[in-house]
């Protein structure tokens, strides 16, 4: 059902993709946009339990494409190091295609913003719980399922 990686050798494994997931900041969202036209859109993230979570308006364009056609695809780019006097670039990014939907029940709700909200501002724990409680009604909580996943590196760094 997924293509293959060309370059083999240069394969993550599956533990180092959830790792560069895990430490991941932010990554780039891929929809099936307007007019068919890609839609691809930077975000911030938490990957846990095995998927991947985001905050979004109640309405947009992001919210729209994903309403229309669930599957997606979300980039993450852990390392891009330009080294000219090799004419290459030392690499390691990962890629996931799954299913988004928008968590309705309050509970996963809750669960994912919390999530979300340690991961950006670990110390301010009476803060967050404010701030969420603040404006729990004016967001939604997207959920990624996560069909495939692959993760590529430099052959460079794959020696190391």
């Amino acid at each position: 059902m997924f293509r293959e990686m060309r370059r083999k050798k240069q394969l993550m494994s599956i533990e180092d993709a959830k790792a560069v997931l895990e430490r991941g900041k932010s990554g780039v969202l891929a929809v099936a946009g307007d007019n068919d036209y890609p839609y691809a859109v930077p975000v911030s993230y938490i990957y846990y339990d095995s998927k991947i979570f985001f905050h979004c308006a109640k309405s947009g364009h992001k919210l729209d494409a994903i309403e229309r056609q669930s599957k997606v695809s979300f980039c993450v780019i852990d390392k891009d190091q330009i080294v000219p006097e090799e004419y290459t670039t030392y690499f390691r990014s990962v890629i996931c295609f799954g299913r988004a939907r928008v968590l309705h029940d309050e509970t996963e709700k809750r669960k994912a913003i919390e999530k979300l909200a340690e991961k950006y501002s670990p110390k301010q724990v009476e803060g967050r719980k404010t701030e969420i409680e603040k404006e729990f009604k004016h967001f939604h909580m997207v959920e990624i399922e996560v069909d495939h996943m692959t993760g590529k590196e430099a052959s460079e760094l794959v020696k190391k």
